[in-house]
């Protein structure tokens, strides 16, 4: 038996036993609550029928004719990476906006909560500026002044993750603080949600007013090290902000656990915008939920079709990798780049919203 049959034939002994999600019915509430996760068996049995189309559309056709990547080297192996453009809405941020109301929020004062606030304004004190003629927060005043003058984004972030929640819009503002250009946005597929490989790396970047996605695939697990190589050292380092959905839980720290397994250097730190929080924090009374798929429909008016549901991706790669029918794979690298383009419009939909220019 071949290397490659032997990894795929131990990868679904496990996922057989460790399949991690349920299937429910619709309107299921009670089963679709109770699961850590869940799929419906409408997505369910779709995803079964597409597979098998799949399946047999492309039997018999080699990964290089399906797939017109450009195959990437470096110390740990080589990967393939799949490249996209998309056109997207990109409109100028009030670079002011943020400035002017965290000079009108006295809170992040230190001393200073929302009663107090309430006291200091009816008293004529309306911004931080103000309270650099008041005897008892003279210093506090002036401490945060200066940071807001240097206008360093990790340092604003630090002052509005002390006096606020990190999801408050303040911390999405550091954001309009950067060029586009230093944006990265980022979203995996993997074989599992604990310790399993991750099989597909999906890189959203800004290149000349377009996004452009960058989809490291794996044609075999054992070039994963080659894929977190280039993720780390040449896609994430040297980016200034990086942008997910749900990635300060699963994303960021599952790559860094992956690192770590191969003994490769971690990320180092990099400014974070979670928009998973962010979404929560902006629609969570609007919408019943606050999945990347219904934030979607609702508010970027984007419907997919023929959509794999993320829990079955690990199935539908142990049947690439046991088969080595590429079939399977289409569905996965489709989910993974309608994610990242998402983001990216989720992040630019939300922060136009707070600070574009009227």
């Amino acid at each position: 038996m071949q290397a490659e049959s032997r990894i795929a034939s131990l990868w679904q002994q496990r996922m057989d036993a460790l399949r991690e999600y349920n299937v429910v019915r619709e309107g299921n509430v009670f089963g679709a609550g109770i699961a850590g996760s869940c799929v419906f068996s409408s997505e369910y049995d779709k995803a079964k029928i597409l597979l098998s189309n799949l399946m047999t559309r492309y039997e018999g056709f080699s990964f290089n004719s399906l797939f017109s990547g450009i195959e990437t080297s470096n110390e740990n192996g080589s990967c393939i990476v799949l490249e996209s453009n998309h056109d997207l809405p990109l409109q100028p941020f009030d670079t002011n906006c943020l400035k002017r109301e965290m000079l009108s929020d006295l809170t992040l004062v230190r001393g200073v909560g929302e009663l107090t606030q309430r006291r200091l304004k009816a008293r004529g004190y309306r911004t931080i500026l103000d309270l650099i003629a008041h005897p008892k927060f003279r210093p506090a005043a002036r401490q945060v002044l200066e940071l807001l003058n240097r206008a360093d984004p990790v340092e604003v972030m630090d002052l509005v993750s002390l006096r606020h929640e990190k999801s408050h819009r303040f911390a999405l503002g550091t954001a309009s603080s950067f060029e586009p250009e230093n944006y990265i946005f980022l979203d995996i597929e993997t074989l599992g949600l604990f310790s399993r490989p991750i099989i597909l790396f999906g890189i959203g970047t800004i290149e000349q007013k377009h996004l452009t996605v960058r989809q490291y695939l794996l044609r075999d697990i054992n070039e994963e090290a080659s894929a977190l190589t280039e993720i780390a050292s040449r896609c994430i380092s040297g980016r200034k902000a990086l942008v997910t959905f749900n990635g300060k839980a699963f994303d960021l720290p599952y790559i860094q656990d992956r690192l770590a397994y191969y003994g490769l250097s971690p990320i180092p730190r990099i400014l974070h915008f979670d928009m998973l929080h962010f979404s929560r924090r902006r629609w969570k009374r609007q919408l019943s939920s606050c999945r990347l798929s219904a934030l979607e429909s609702a508010i970027l008016k984007i419907n997919r079709t023929d959509d794999l549901p993320g829990q079955m991706v690990p199935e539908f790669y142990e049947t690439y990798l046991r088969t080595q029918n590429c079939g399977p794979l289409f569905p996965i690298v489709e989910h993974n780049r309608q994610d990242v383009v998402s983001l990216a419009c989720l992040f630019f939909y939300l922060l136009e919203e707070y600070y574009g220019c009227s």
